[in-house]
Protein backbone atom coordinates (compact mmCIF):
# COMPACT_ATOMS: atom_id res chain seq x y z
CA UNK A 1 0.00 0.00 0.00
CA UNK A 2 1.53 3.60 -0.53
CA UNK A 3 -0.87 4.93 2.54
CA UNK A 4 1.51 5.17 5.27
CA UNK A 5 0.73 2.73 7.94
CA UNK A 6 0.16 2.87 11.21
CA UNK A 7 0.47 -0.73 13.11
CA UNK A 8 -0.95 -1.15 16.42
CA UNK A 9 1.57 -3.21 18.92
CA UNK A 10 0.34 -6.93 18.76
CA UNK A 11 -2.21 -6.74 15.90
CA UNK A 12 -2.77 -9.56 13.79
CA UNK A 13 -3.93 -10.86 10.63
CA UNK A 14 -6.07 -14.27 10.72
CA UNK A 15 -6.10 -14.11 6.72
CA UNK A 16 -2.51 -13.76 6.84
CA UNK A 17 -1.87 -17.16 8.27
CA UNK A 18 -4.34 -19.29 6.59
CA UNK A 19 -4.10 -21.93 3.75
CA UNK A 20 -5.72 -21.30 0.34
CA UNK A 21 -8.87 -24.03 0.37
CA UNK A 22 -9.89 -26.18 -2.42
CA UNK A 23 -11.65 -24.92 -5.27
CA UNK A 24 -15.01 -25.79 -6.31
CA UNK A 25 -15.87 -26.22 -10.11
CA UNK A 26 -17.24 -22.73 -9.93
CA UNK A 27 -14.14 -21.46 -8.45
CA UNK A 28 -15.22 -20.94 -4.91
CA UNK A 29 -13.60 -22.36 -2.16
CA UNK A 30 -15.56 -25.35 -0.80
CA UNK A 31 -16.86 -23.94 2.97
CA UNK A 32 -15.05 -25.56 5.98
CA UNK A 33 -15.95 -26.40 10.03
CA UNK A 34 -15.51 -22.52 11.27
CA UNK A 35 -11.63 -22.99 13.23
CA UNK A 36 -12.18 -22.89 16.94
CA UNK A 37 -10.27 -19.44 17.23
CA UNK A 38 -12.69 -17.76 14.68
CA UNK A 39 -16.08 -19.49 16.29
CA UNK A 40 -16.54 -16.40 18.39
CA UNK A 41 -14.37 -13.68 16.49
CA UNK A 42 -13.27 -10.85 17.78
CA UNK A 43 -9.47 -9.80 16.24
CA UNK A 44 -7.84 -6.28 17.07
CA UNK A 45 -7.59 -4.16 13.88
CA UNK A 46 -4.51 -3.58 12.31
CA UNK A 47 -4.05 0.30 11.43
CA UNK A 48 -3.73 0.99 8.35
CA UNK A 49 -4.62 5.16 8.51
CA UNK A 50 -3.73 6.95 11.81
CA UNK A 51 -6.64 6.19 14.00
CA UNK A 52 -9.11 9.59 15.27
CA UNK A 53 -6.96 11.88 17.74
CA UNK A 54 -9.47 12.91 19.98
CA UNK A 55 -10.92 8.78 19.82
CA UNK A 56 -14.25 10.56 18.32
CA UNK A 57 -15.78 10.03 14.90
CA UNK A 58 -14.95 11.96 11.46
CA UNK A 59 -14.88 11.66 8.57
CA UNK A 60 -13.68 13.00 5.31
CA UNK A 61 -14.97 13.02 1.66
CA UNK A 62 -12.29 13.79 -0.87
CA UNK A 63 -12.36 12.63 -4.91
CA UNK A 64 -10.18 9.85 -5.25
CA UNK A 65 -6.07 10.14 -4.78
CA UNK A 66 -4.70 8.91 -7.95
CA UNK A 67 -2.61 6.42 -5.51
CA UNK A 68 -5.97 5.12 -4.59
CA UNK A 69 -7.36 4.51 -7.46
CA UNK A 70 -3.99 2.70 -8.78
CA UNK A 71 -3.99 0.23 -6.01
CA UNK A 72 -8.01 -0.45 -6.22
CA UNK A 73 -9.49 -2.47 -8.62
CA UNK A 74 -10.76 0.34 -10.88
CA UNK A 75 -9.86 -0.16 -14.47
CA UNK A 76 -11.10 1.71 -18.09
CA UNK A 77 -13.34 -1.14 -18.21
CA UNK A 78 -15.44 -0.50 -15.15
CA UNK A 79 -18.84 1.23 -15.50
CA UNK A 80 -17.97 4.33 -13.27
CA UNK A 81 -15.79 6.64 -14.20
CA UNK A 82 -13.26 8.04 -11.17
CA UNK A 83 -14.33 11.44 -11.42
CA UNK A 84 -17.85 9.97 -10.25
CA UNK A 85 -16.02 7.88 -7.36
CA UNK A 86 -15.52 9.44 -3.77
CA UNK A 87 -12.85 8.53 -1.13
CA UNK A 88 -13.96 8.18 2.12
CA UNK A 89 -12.11 8.04 5.58
CA UNK A 90 -14.48 7.04 8.82
CA UNK A 91 -13.62 6.34 12.15
CA UNK A 92 -15.43 2.94 13.68
CA UNK A 93 -14.90 0.98 16.64
CA UNK A 94 -12.52 -2.19 16.56
CA UNK A 95 -13.62 -5.14 18.52
CA UNK A 96 -10.71 -3.79 20.58
CA UNK A 97 -12.69 -1.44 21.97
CA UNK A 98 -10.51 1.36 20.10
CA UNK A 99 -11.81 4.35 17.79
CA UNK A 100 -9.39 3.26 14.11
CA UNK A 101 -9.84 5.15 10.87
CA UNK A 102 -11.03 2.98 7.44
CA UNK A 103 -11.32 3.78 4.03
CA UNK A 104 -13.98 3.36 1.26
CA UNK A 105 -14.80 4.26 -2.14
CA UNK A 106 -18.25 4.86 -3.08
CA UNK A 107 -20.34 6.52 -5.58
CA UNK A 108 -19.99 10.49 -5.49
CA UNK A 109 -23.73 11.00 -4.97
CA UNK A 110 -23.70 8.73 -1.66
CA UNK A 111 -20.96 9.68 -0.32
CA UNK A 112 -22.38 12.02 2.38
CA UNK A 113 -25.02 9.73 3.02
CA UNK A 114 -22.70 6.40 3.70
CA UNK A 115 -20.91 8.58 5.72
CA UNK A 116 -23.71 9.33 7.90
CA UNK A 117 -24.74 5.75 8.32
CA UNK A 118 -20.92 4.72 9.73
CA UNK A 119 -21.40 7.99 12.20
CA UNK A 120 -24.34 5.78 13.12
CA UNK A 121 -22.60 2.66 13.57
CA UNK A 122 -19.70 4.62 15.47
CA UNK A 123 -22.23 5.73 18.15
CA UNK A 124 -23.83 2.70 18.56
CA UNK A 125 -20.44 1.27 19.48
CA UNK A 126 -21.20 -1.35 16.60
CA UNK A 127 -17.39 -2.95 16.37
CA UNK A 128 -15.93 -3.67 12.41
CA UNK A 129 -12.72 -5.38 12.14
CA UNK A 130 -11.26 -4.00 9.30
CA UNK A 131 -12.07 -1.58 6.75
CA UNK A 132 -9.57 -0.78 3.67
CA UNK A 133 -9.93 -0.26 -0.24
CA UNK A 134 -9.73 -3.89 -2.20
CA UNK A 135 -6.86 -4.12 -4.40
CA UNK A 136 -6.66 -5.81 -7.90
CA UNK A 137 -4.94 -9.07 -6.65
CA UNK A 138 -7.22 -9.71 -4.27
CA UNK A 139 -9.88 -10.36 -7.11
CA UNK A 140 -7.46 -13.65 -8.31
CA UNK A 141 -6.13 -14.90 -5.20
CA UNK A 142 -6.81 -17.99 -3.67
CA UNK A 143 -9.41 -17.98 -1.13
CA UNK A 144 -8.33 -18.72 2.32
CA UNK A 145 -11.92 -18.29 3.53
CA UNK A 146 -11.52 -16.07 6.49
CA UNK A 147 -12.06 -12.59 4.73
CA UNK A 148 -13.93 -9.68 7.30
CA UNK A 149 -13.16 -6.57 5.40
CA UNK A 150 -15.72 -4.23 5.59
CA UNK A 151 -15.53 -2.69 1.90
CA UNK A 152 -17.68 -0.69 -0.61
CA UNK A 153 -16.48 -0.22 -4.13
CA UNK A 154 -15.20 -3.77 -5.69
CA UNK A 155 -15.05 -3.46 -9.68
CA UNK A 156 -16.16 -7.17 -10.00
CA UNK A 157 -19.44 -8.86 -11.41
CA UNK A 158 -22.22 -9.83 -9.13
CA UNK A 159 -21.37 -13.00 -7.22
CA UNK A 160 -22.19 -15.49 -9.51
CA UNK A 161 -23.73 -13.83 -12.37
CA UNK A 162 -22.02 -12.27 -15.15
CA UNK A 163 -23.54 -8.50 -15.09
CA UNK A 164 -21.54 -5.75 -12.94
CA UNK A 165 -22.42 -6.08 -8.84
CA UNK A 166 -23.66 -2.55 -6.68
CA UNK A 167 -19.94 -2.80 -5.77
CA UNK A 168 -18.44 -2.24 -9.28
CA UNK A 169 -20.69 0.77 -8.88
CA UNK A 170 -19.74 1.98 -5.51
CA UNK A 171 -23.36 1.70 -4.64
CA UNK A 172 -23.03 -1.12 -1.94
CA UNK A 173 -20.83 -1.56 1.17
CA UNK A 174 -20.63 -5.21 2.76
CA UNK A 175 -19.54 -5.22 6.67
CA UNK A 176 -18.28 -7.52 8.54
CA UNK A 177 -18.70 -10.54 5.90
CA UNK A 178 -17.60 -13.33 8.02
CA UNK A 179 -19.71 -12.42 11.50
CA UNK A 180 -22.47 -12.08 8.52
CA UNK A 181 -21.70 -14.49 5.75
CA UNK A 182 -23.56 -14.97 2.05
CA UNK A 183 -25.15 -18.55 1.84
CA UNK A 184 -26.85 -19.73 -1.90
CA UNK A 185 -27.26 -23.49 -1.77
CA UNK A 186 -23.85 -24.71 0.13
CA UNK A 187 -21.88 -22.18 -1.28
CA UNK A 188 -21.25 -20.13 1.71
CA UNK A 189 -18.65 -16.69 1.41
CA UNK A 190 -16.26 -16.45 3.65
CA UNK A 191 -16.10 -19.95 3.26
CA UNK A 192 -14.62 -20.50 6.92
CA UNK A 193 -17.43 -18.45 8.15
CA UNK A 194 -20.41 -21.53 8.79
CA UNK A 195 -20.82 -20.86 12.73
CA UNK A 196 -21.81 -17.71 11.63
CA UNK A 197 -24.56 -19.13 9.80
CA UNK A 198 -26.80 -19.57 13.60
CA UNK A 199 -28.53 -16.61 13.39
CA UNK A 200 -29.24 -17.19 17.12
CA UNK A 201 -26.02 -16.76 18.34
CA UNK A 202 -26.37 -12.65 18.90
CA UNK A 203 -21.93 -12.27 18.65
CA UNK A 204 -20.18 -8.71 18.99
CA UNK A 205 -20.29 -7.92 15.20
CA UNK A 206 -23.39 -9.81 13.63
CA UNK A 207 -25.76 -7.78 11.28
CA UNK A 208 -29.55 -8.68 13.36
CA UNK A 209 -32.45 -7.39 12.12
CA UNK A 210 -33.66 -3.97 13.87
CA UNK A 211 -30.57 -3.71 14.75
CA UNK A 212 -28.01 -0.47 14.21
CA UNK A 213 -26.47 -1.66 10.82
CA UNK A 214 -29.56 -2.13 9.11
CA UNK A 215 -31.45 0.95 10.62
CA UNK A 216 -28.57 2.96 9.73
CA UNK A 217 -28.07 2.24 6.42
CA UNK A 218 -32.30 2.09 5.77
CA UNK A 219 -32.37 5.61 7.12
CA UNK A 220 -29.89 6.48 4.02
CA UNK A 221 -32.71 4.28 1.45
CA UNK A 222 -30.37 1.43 1.47
CA UNK A 223 -31.53 -2.38 1.08
CA UNK A 224 -30.13 -5.33 3.23
CA UNK A 225 -28.94 -8.51 1.63
CA UNK A 226 -30.21 -10.05 4.67
CA UNK A 227 -33.66 -9.80 3.79
CA UNK A 228 -32.77 -11.96 0.36
CA UNK A 229 -34.70 -15.48 0.34
CA UNK A 230 -31.96 -16.78 -2.25
CA UNK A 231 -28.97 -15.70 -2.16
CA UNK A 232 -29.21 -14.66 1.57
CA UNK A 233 -26.47 -12.19 2.16
CA UNK A 234 -26.32 -11.09 5.50
CA UNK A 235 -23.16 -8.77 5.03
CA UNK A 236 -24.52 -6.41 1.93
CA UNK A 237 -26.42 -3.44 1.51
CA UNK A 238 -27.03 -1.56 -1.53
CA UNK A 239 -28.23 1.65 -3.07
CA UNK A 240 -29.47 -0.53 -6.00
CA UNK A 241 -31.68 -3.35 -3.71
CA UNK A 242 -29.02 -5.84 -5.84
Amino acid sequence: MTVAAVLSPGAVSARAERPPLPLRPDGYGVAQPTPPDLVDRRLPTRDLLPPPVDGEFSATVAPVPEDVLARSTWSPDCPVAPADLRYLTVAFRGFDGAAHTGELIVAARVADDVAAAFGELFAADFPIEEMRVVEKAELTAPPTGDDNNTTAFVCRPATGLTRWSAHALGLAVDVNPFQNPYRKGDLVLPELASAYLDRGRDLPGMILDGGPVVTAFERIGWTWGGRWRSPVDLHHFSETGT
